[in-house]
């Protein structure tokens, strides 16, 4: 009875009673990475990925930093991700779209995955990388979530072909709202009929958006996209 009256106290006050079955992946592709599988029913059935990307502040050779917010933050406070979670981390500069494709097909190849369900998702420095990677790489994801980043507008037309969820706060002083209209803009310039939601968060900071990660609607909207594999 005692157990029972304390898990009881513990769920009302948000304290995480399971904690994730994180794996670190160290020594087989270029960047270091959390991974994290689903349940064995997902598994056997093709499992989506989500590949999440880091901001600046996380960056570095210490992987638990990498679980300071975000995606793996989530799991570990007890949030269930119907995915293969994903999470590396970059030393230092930008995330680079190349070396993320390693990462990503090295999942691939040695998991049960689903190549008809991949997302990728990132903030800050994760939201640029997030921008680049499905820029570069469109035809190797389903879908993709860029909170509170910006791009280069010359991937528009490519972008053009993801459905694409940005999010920014309009109180953002570290990376300005004016960063994700401009590749909102170029966007919809080279294809106004895009699957294209912009979100613009009222009174949002730059760390404030970081809840979109520990709530059900940017995962749901992601893995209700499925690509079509010929």
């Amino acid at each position: 009875m005692r157990f029972y009256i304390l898990l009881y106290l513990l769920m009302l006050c948000g304290v995480p009673t399971a904690q994730a079955q994180l794996k670190a992946i160290t020594d087989q592709t270029e960047y270091p990475f959390w991974i994290n599988l689903p349940n064995q029913e997902v598994l056997d059935k093709k499992a989506p990925i989500i590949l999440f990307l880091h901001g600046k502040s996380l960056s570095g050779t210490n992987l638990d930093r990498v679980k300071r917010y975000g995606v793996i933050r989530a799991i570990e406070r007890g949030k269930e991700i119907p995915a293969i979670v994903i999470a590396p981390q970059v030393a230092h500069g930008a995330w680079d779209p190349d070396k993320l494709l390693k990462l990503l097909e090295y999942v691939q190849n040695n998991y049960n995955t689903d190549l008809s369900r991949v997302y990728v998702c990132g903030m800050s420095l994760g939201g640029y990388g997030t921008f680049d990677f499905a820029g570069k790489y469109p035809d190797k994801i389903t879908a993709a979530v860029a909170i509170c980043g910006g791009g280069n507008t010359k991937d528009a037309c490519n972008l053009a072909t993801v459905p694409l969820w940005v999010i920014h706060g309009n109180k953002d002083y570290i990376v300005p709202l004016s960063e994700s209209r401009k590749m909102v803009k170029a966007i919809q310039t080279c294809n106004p009929d895009a699957n294209l939601t912009f979100t613009i968060v009222k009174g949002g900071n730059h760390g404030s958006v970081e809840r979109y990660f520990r709530e059900d609607k940017i995962y749901n909207w992601m893995l209700s996209q499925i690509k079509f594999i010929p």
